[in-house]
């Protein structure tokens, strides 16, 4: 897909990459909150899960302008 304006190839969406950082960051909080009760690094991973989770919201609600 060509964007019109500009001619450059668009190759993924804003909206789509928010909802892809997103669906990412719940998969990892989910383990990272598994892992922080059983056994395992489990803190850092969720803080990573929080954090995508966070970036992929902003970019699908900043991407749509």
């Amino acid at each position: 897909m060509a964007d019109r304006r500009t001619g450059q190839e668009m190759l993924v969406n804003n909206s789509s990459l928010g909802v892809v950082l997103m669906s990412a960051g719940a998969v990892a909080t989910v383990a990272g909150a598994l892992m922080y009760v059983l056994p395992g690094p489990g803190l850092p991973v969720l803080m990573l899960g929080l954090a995508l989770m966070v970036g992929g919201a902003a970019v699908r609600i900043t991407g749509g302008r």
